[in-house]
């Protein structure tokens, strides 16, 4: 049952023109935001992250300062959640692991 799926998606997307491996991924990535100063800047970050389209899922806690974001691959960037943070005046960058 699965491979008739996976064959049918696969068809389905040949016939629209898109490679096989444009498959969407589910990613999560973890920023930095340092400029959160007051408990209101997480929930104006969380809600500037939930506007990108694409985005599945976002945590944004004022300790520590940052905001895990899940999110379809195919359909947004890192760099798109990045700009939609710097949009409502917050700084942020990818947190290293």
């Amino acid at each position: 049952m699965m491979r008739s799926v996976l064959l049918a998606s696969l068809a389905l997307g040949a016939a629209l023109g898109l490679p096989a491996t444009a498959a969407a991924a589910e990613k999560t990535v973890v920023l930095s935001v340092p400029g959160m100063t007051c408990e209101a800047c997480p929930i104006t970050v969380r809600k500037a992250l939930e506007r990108v389209p694409g985005v599945i899922k976002v945590k944004a806690t004022f300790e520590p300062k940052e905001a895990t974001v899940t999110f379809d691959d195919a359909t947004t960037s890192v760099e798109a959640l990045l700009e939609a943070t710097r949009r409502v005046g917050f700084a942020a960058q990818v947190k290293s692991p």
